[in-house]
């Protein structure tokens, strides 16, 4: 009957702590989530607005490189897609989804 009792006794004072045990146990899967959200989410969703605000303001004779690979100057800009001329007398319709990078007409080459 002793060691009944001590069992006993020992488990209810086990289960007076399992809430702090919890949080510890918790605690590095949160600080993960944290390290996460910070080092790899957020800049993620920073540089995927900064792609759709560039792709929005997608101008006539911008220099627009599209997710194929082609380059070329955009010669008439609509609402959902963009005409690239990709050499003289060439021209290709594009959707606007498409293009992976857009260089402004105003800025300089590295060269000179």
């Amino acid at each position: 009957m002793t060691s009944s009792m001590i069992f006993a006794t020992a488990a209810s004072a086990g289960t007076g702590s399992t809430g702090a045990a919890f949080f510890v146990q918790i605690l590095p899967l949160l600080l993960i989530f944290v390290v996460f959200y910070f080092l790899l989410i957020r800049p993620q969703q920073k540089r995927a607005k900064e792609h759709a605000a560039k792709i929005e303001a997608v101008a006539k004779n911008d220099e627009v490189v599209t997710g194929g690979g082609l380059m070329g100057k955009v010669i008439k800009v609509a609402d959902d897609h963009v005409e690239i001329e990709i050499a003289p007398n060439v021209r290709v319709k594009a959707v606007k989804s498409t293009i992976a990078d857009v260089k402004s007409r105003n800025t300089k080459p590295a060269n000179d």
